[in-house]
């Protein structure tokens, strides 16, 4: 099947759309309540702004609940496009991500980025590289005719490897940058924003399944808790924006600028992630996936760990945000392109 014959759903087909309208609602909201916007600011709990803490919770939590770890006792079978998928998502893509942003926010972009904040416009960007995606990729798996149990695979080894991995990267990236890394709020992040909600997801799966059935779990449970994540993605942009709102007036160029190494960077991986599986000899259903994982990012997990170490303000918020805006209209250009060159 073509991806004429597969569509997403109306609300994820233009998520962008309602991406762009929360950024105009946000920037709105902030400038008419102005100094008030500081009061939910001014809301944390050890570096961590808690009203964006229970929304960017409510994001991640639903992807974690479809997780099954118990599918990845079957990766022997064909081993390959796993191993693909962990060296582009982990030994390849953080670093490429951190080069582009590198050379644009530093050099080409650096007579309208302010070089004391371009550390951080780095900083964003290296959070969405080190994130690999773990939600919208079946999606993007299902428009492409992937495997959906190799698929499901793909996105368990990588949920387990945010949890070791994700902290060291993140430090050795960021180091580059001269950012002074607070660790401890690092760390916090990853348990508050992968650690509990995969516990809790995975608590709840097993549950639902044994009470009610794998069949009701799938058909029942998962289709309605699925909006409760894209409504919390889209008021967290509101809130963010809201923050962000002056900023973006001031300078209304910054978020072109900020799309233009996240957009390079995707096609960049999803090319030699096709050609490296296509030297692999990887089935179509495998390769398309694995590189669709690649150029896809956790973007929520990303926001939520700038946020954390940066603040609501900062221009790696921004970057993160901006994440989303390009990512759908990106990934669906390359769903077309992965079946034009079915094989």
């Amino acid at each position: 099947m073509g991806v004429d014959k597969k569509q997403l759903p109306i609300f994820e087909r233009y998520l962008s759309v309602w991406v762009a309208l929360c950024i105009a609602i946000g920037i709105g909201i902030g400038q008419v309540a102005g100094n008030d916007m500081q009061i939910l600011a001014d809301a944390e709990i050890y570096k961590v702004n808690i009203p964006i803490a229970i929304l960017i919770w409510l994001m991640i939590y639903p992807m974690m609940v479809q997780i099954d770890f118990s599918s990845i006792k079957n990766v022997g079978r064909a081993p390959k496009g796993l191993i693909l998928t962990v060296v582009i998502n982990w030994l390849v893509k953080p670093f490429t991500m951190a080069f582009f942003a590198w050379i644009f926010f530093e050099h080409i972009f650096s007579a309208w980025i302010d070089p004391e904040l371009a550390g951080e416009y780095i900083a964003g960007a290296i959070l969405l590289g080190v994130a690999p995606c773990t939600a919208m990729v079946f999606v993007w798996s299902y428009l492409t005719d992937g495997d959906p149990n190799y698929t499901l695979v793909q996105v368990s080894v990588n949920d387990l490897i945010i949890l070791v991995a994700f902290v060291p990267l993140v430090g050795l990236l960021l180091g580059i940058t001269d950012v002074l890394i607070p660790y401890d709020t690092l760390i916090a992040s990853v348990v508050i924003f992968v650690v509990v909600p995969l516990a809790a997801g995975v608590a709840t799966s097993k549950w639902l399944t044994k009470k009610y059935g794998e069949d009701w779990f799938k058909a029942v449970f998962l289709p309605r808790l699925k909006p409760l994540s894209i409504i919390a993605l889209l008021l967290t942009l509101i809130l963010l924006f809201a923050f962000q709102g002056a900023t973006i007036l001031e300078n209304p160029l910054i978020i072109l600028l900020v799309a233009v190494p996240l957009i390079i960077q995707s096609y960049s991986i999803f090319f030699l992630t096709w050609a490296a599986g296509r030297k692999l000899r990887l089935t179509h259903a495998i390769c398309a996936p694995a590189a669709m994982i690649g150029t896809s990012n956790f973007f929520e997990l990303a926001v939520a760990v700038a946020i954390a170490l940066f603040g609501l303000q900062s221009p790696a918020a921004l970057v993160t945000v901006v994440g989303v805006l390009v990512e759908v209209p990106i990934m669906l250009t390359l769903v077309a392109l992965a079946n034009k060159w079915k094989y």
